[in-house]
């Protein structure tokens, strides 16, 4: 008989320290969280105090429902709908997976006019869903799809238009739908930056055939990673719903060739927790907004957006262009800043159309995109969430 074999040692924690976590990687460590602390970067997620997370957590661990459509999932959607003020919503893994998906929804095929002012998601779903993306030039105001450049670009082949919410400022949605209702075209609207933005009547995301949400961590409500649906039927939301999970209707019926797209419980639970909150994060993101109008007002060269006037604004990003009169270019402030610890971003540069899988297309001819060109050349987002810090407001005031 073989002897038998000896088991492992079983080490102390300080031993696992020192034989396993080599001490060049925990000084990394350390230094890697040191160098992120002190840094300003252009938004940071909201998170409410660990303790009011942790009855979320104990309860999942309870009932060891992780994933596939768990309690948590299925209050989230019904509160989402209520908070929103839409009919139905559908949660997703990430914005990316729900725009493929919603592009399968409704089974659209051929062309497809969109912007090339975004993050290249927007174009990249298009490709997986085997679409062609038929770019077209922005507005100057409103960094979203001119609709008249929307119109001339239409042709037998386009099937669809995918308008982008840009910076969460509402699209031009009756000129852009009534478009879409003259060409029998469908819309999906890219709204990765508009969750809970209003105007008069009511939620931009009930616009359109679908809309898009992306709950990423950069986003003002967030599931660490997440994204959503709005659709406005029952039979849209099921169908939806059997995409995002392999395509099964029952235990033994598949009905379409899906993806798997859920959400899963940790995610649920912390947007559930996220929105108790929500109110908070606005009004902290508007006294943001104002502090930076007010500042700006006299940088000569240094121009904010436009502030929001018929609409309820979330204060997702807060973007200024660099004229040229200002004694620095875009990107000569942009490294300044950086230099100094302040990680604003160029958002959106490049376009799209400055991708090599675009590039060639008809379409993304710069000659095509002048506003986008320019206005791309001049954007700069500024630091967000982080300017209320007394410390970080007296770092970057002196840079402009």
């Amino acid at each position: 008989m073989a002897p038998a074999r000896a088991l492992p040692e079983v080490q102390s924690p300080s031993n696992l320290e020192a034989t396993q976590v080599p001490r060049c990687s925990v000084d990394r460590a350390i230094s890697v969280a040191a160098d992120l602390k002190a840094r300003v970067t252009v938004t940071q997620p909201y998170l409410p105090p660990l303790a009011e997370f942790l009855p979320y957590l104990e309860k999942i661990w309870e009932t060891k429902w992780l994933t596939n459509n768990g309690p948590f999932h299925a209050q989230l959607e019904a509160e989402l709908c209520d908070y929103l003020g839409v009919r139905h919503i559908s949660l997703f893994a990430n914005g990316t997976i729900a725009l493929i998906t919603a592009l399968q929804a409704l089974r659209i095929t051929g062309e497809v006019i969109t912007t090339p002012y975004s993050f290249v998601a927007t174009a990249h779903a298009l490709l997986w869903n085997g679409n062609q993306p038929v770019f077209a030039d922005i507005d100057p105001v409103t960094l979203n799809l001119d609709p008249d450049k929307i119109e001339a670009a239409i042709t037998p082949r386009t099937t669809a238009i995918l308008p982008v919410h840009c910076y969460g400022r509402p699209c031009e949605l009756e000129r852009i739908e009534a478009t879409a209702a003259i060409h029998g075209l469908k819309i999906i609207y890219d709204g990765a930056h508009a969750f809970g933005v209003r105007r008069p009547r009511g939620s931009i995301l009930n616009h359109g055939d679908l809309s898009v949400l992306s709950f990423h961590a950069t986003k003002v409500f967030t599931t660490f990673e997440g994204g959503a649906i709005v659709s406005h039927d029952a039979t849209m939301k099921q169908r939806i719903d059997y995409l995002k999970n392999f395509g099964f209707a029952d235990e033994t019926t598949v009905v379409a060739p899906g993806i798997n797209g859920k959400l899963n419980e940790v995610g649920a639970a912390f947007g559930l927790l996220q929105l108790r909150h929500m109110e908070k994060v606005f009004a902290s993101r508007a006294a943001i907004d104002a502090r930076y109008r007010q500042a700006f007002e006299i940088v000569p060269g240094i121009a904010c957006l436009p502030a929001p006037l018929d609409y309820t604004p979330n204060y997702s990003y807060f973007a200024v262009m660099v004229r040229p009169e200002y004694p620095l270019s875009r990107d000569e402030l942009y490294r300044r800043l950086r230099a100094n610890g302040i990680h604003a971003r160029r958002y959106f540069y490049p376009l799209i159309t400055e991708f090599p899988m675009y590039r060639k297309l008809p379409s993304a001819g710069r000659q095509n995109l002048p506003v986008a060109m320019r206005i791309s050349g001049e954007i700069s987002v500024c630091l967000f969430i982080r300017l209320f810090r007394r410390a970080n407001r007296a770092r970057s005031s002196h840079l402009w």
